[in-house]
């Protein structure tokens, strides 16, 4: 397939963009600098120049494609206002791209977290939550799969809070740069509370199956630890920077603190029996120790 991609060249679309060219797809991927185009025809990709915010570049790149990656968004969490506003924007990128593709049977394979649900592990099976400071992703992801009624193959990747590679990424890699900043290797609550994480080079298999495969409106998890308990999470950290690892207050962790707090396992079985995936690089913990202190 030729293969249109927005964020082509951040951590996980970085590894899309090689496990796609790798098994013989062709890519255009969005990007919103000359450093960015340089990174994707350095890949064996070609670039498009533009972002999320450019409706009529995403048209024009669905156009020409016969499917669609869609994981571009701009992590800002520094305030609700300035989430809410990233939300609104991916929300306007990805209803476009799905009008694109109505009544084409072309993919788009878009991205969402894993659900939380109390006291057990969340399956695929389970429904995007579509309230608190993320909620309107969900919302938007479910319009989207509910495409699948209207010519589109729409599916959704769910990836865990922390996708990491080398040591980095996701939430576990937020609270390295806290640790740096503080002095402290931190965690809120009791550090009980689990979470998900899948290695990017295994995550990119998963999109690379979904987009060559899976049926309409269906979602799956990128999921290889089930849940890894924070304070696990912090004491690698810690280690490996030399700084002390302790409880601090939810406060601390701003917009996301509620998140950070949430005991939130998940589970990756249905996929893996669904669409033949198995993740095979490190576990987060294991990753962990690529920190350099």
């Amino acid at each position: 397939m030729h293969v249109f991609i927005t964020g082509g060249t951040g951590l996980i679309g970085t590894a899309v963009v090689a496990e796609l060219l790798g098994n013989g797809h062709t890519v255009l991927a969005l990007a919103r600098s000359d450093r960015s185009a340089h990174a994707v025809e350095a890949a064996g990709g070609a670039a498009i120049r533009g972002d999320l915010a450019d409706l009529d570049v995403l048209r024009a790149g669905a156009t020409q494609s016969d499917g669609v990656i869609h994981l571009a968004f701009a992590n800002n969490f520094t305030s609700p206002e300035v989430l809410a506003q990233a939300i609104a924007e991916e929300t306007s990128a990805l209803t476009t791209l799905g009008g694109v593709l109505l009544g084409s049977d072309r993919p788009l394979v878009t991205v969402s977290g894993t659900p939380w649900v109390p006291g057990r592990p969340s399956t695929e099976a389970d429904p995007l939550s579509t309230d608190g400071p993320v909620g309107g992703r969900g919302r938007t992801v479910t319009e989207i799969l509910e495409l699948a009624t209207r010519g589109v193959r729409a599916t959704a990747v769910r990836l865990p809070r922390t996708v990491h590679n080398n040591g980095d990424g996701g939430f576990a890699g937020l609270l390295t740069q806290i640790a740096r900043q503080t002095g402290r290797s931190g965690y809120p609550g009791d550090g009980t509370q689990r979470w998900p994480a899948v290695h990017a080079l295994d995550a990119a298999v998963l999109f690379r199956l979904a987009l060559e495969s899976a049926p309409a409106g269906s979602s799956w998890h990128a999921v290889d630890d089930e849940g890894e308990t924070v304070r696990d999470i912090a004491e690698v950290i810690g280690r490996r920077l030399g700084l002390p690892v302790e409880p601090v207050p939810t406060e601390s962790f701003g917009p996301l603190g509620q998140i950070f707090a949430t005991d939130q396992p998940s589970s990756s079985a249905a996929t893996r029996e669904g669409l033949g995936w198995q993740p095979t690089h490190p576990n987060l913990l294991r990753d962990l120790e690529n920190i350099e202190p």
